[in-house]
């Protein structure tokens, strides 16, 4: 695979590149933006993004907000504070994204009805949150996320902004950072508006297992997440 470092709207959004051959032509396979979890990097998911590329995708890797080459230093932030500092964090990536969307677009590095997002843990988080706002988003798969956060743009409250994207998402039964239930129930919501397309919605949860996920487990929800975005990005 190869792989180019690259910065979006105006420098600001350091991304990483993965493809095979060159990114235009990947593109109109389709493009995946792909999100770190939190206190890592783009970087730490090369693994999973250069089996994005090996797939036929230009996978994306992001730099969330306050991570990466835009690092803040999270270790002096008070106990009492971390939830807010960690949404607000989450959030303002999410802001980033129909305007990074629009940027693919004219660069001819994404297509409408061929972007797919995907993240872990924090990057779940912010799929959720981008499936809300940008409709361009064909599919998503939420990895150890959650779509009820503390406030009001917490994506669970907005379930009707979901349809018709393509969402899969898998959590671990005894996560001890993120409890599964919020996504459990989520879909179950979910069922009212996708009632003419429900298989565009799947849930998956992995009994027994934490938020280090064992080999096993990840092995086989990476393998979903490579068929539904197949599936799903035509």
């Amino acid at each position: 695979m190869d792989n180019n470092k690259i910065k979006f709207l105006n420098g600001s959004v350091p991304a990483l590149l993965c493809f095979k051959e060159s990114p235009e032509i990947a593109a109109r396979r389709g493009t995946i933006l792909f999100y770190h979890g939190l206190t890592v990097c783009k970087e730490t998911n090369l693994k999973e993004l250069e089996s994005l590329a090996a797939s036929g995708f230009l996978a994306i890797g992001i730099d969330n907000a306050g991570h990466g080459e835009r690092s803040v230093d999270y270790s002096n932030i008070a106990d009492d504070v971390k939830n807010e500092v960690f949404l607000e964090a989450v959030s303002e990536t999410v802001n980033e994204i129909p305007e990074l969307i629009s940027e693919l677009i004219d660069a001819r590095l994404a297509y409408p009805g061929k972007i797919g997002i995907c993240g872990i843990s924090m990057g779940g988080f912010i799929t959720y949150g981008a499936v809300a706002l940008d409709k361009r988003i064909a599919a998503a798969a939420p990895i150890l996320g959650s779509p009820v956060w503390d406030g009001p743009d917490s994506p669970h409250l907005t379930p009707e902004k979901f349809f018709p994207t393509a969402v899969l998402s898998q959590n671990a039964g005894s996560d001890e950072c993120v409890a599964p239930e919020n996504a459990r129930n989520f879909h179950k919501t979910l069922e009212k508006y996708y009632s003419g397309k429900k298989e565009n919605i799947r849930y998956i949860e992995y009994p027994g297992e934490r938020h280090m996920v064992s080999e096993k487990s990840w092995n086989a929800l990476w393998n979903e997440v490579l068929s539904w975005l197949d599936e799903n990005i035509k």
